[in-house]
């Protein structure tokens, strides 16, 4: 599968998929385990501690401390790591609408964490960003 670099085709072709569930973002001292109860669908390590990004039901059992519930919006295209410019465009128009993203990239595709209560209009900006892009 070739990854793509053009920021026209990225656009046209990004297909957003929302998951199911809501997600929340979770830390750790930078010297804690992950607790064996939680399945992380992100983990990411900083000087400060370690970024967990979990399931809230799972958050909620763990009996966690957890901020920004979020709706994970997957954009399917195959992006290129060196792509220069999608996730600029995407994160200008939601900034645009008041919405808030944080943003990952994954070796195959970009996600994106919205406010949950604004994730359908999140899917509504970028279905029309695609439909807008030439052919």
């Amino acid at each position: 599968m070739t990854s793509e670099r053009d920021l026209d085709a990225l656009l046209r072709n990004m297909k957003p998929d929302m998951l199911d569930g809501t997600f929340v973002f979770y830390t750790l001292a930078p010297s804690a385990s992950i607790p064996a109860i939680i399945s992380p669908v992100l983990t990411f390590r900083e000087r400060e501690g370690t970024t967990l990004v979990v399931l809230h039901e799972e958050a909620e059992r763990a009996g966690l401390c957890y901020a920004f519930p979020s709706r994970l919006i997957t954009l399917t295209v195959h992006s290129a790591l060196d792509a220069v410019g999608f996730l600029a465009a995407i994160t200008t128009r939601l900034a645009e609408a008041g919405i808030s993203v944080n943003a990952v990239s994954a070796f195959y595709h970009d996600h994106l964490f919205v406010p949950a209560d604004r994730a359908d209009e999140a899917m509504e900006i970028l279905q029309d960003m695609a439909k807008a892009r030439p052919s």
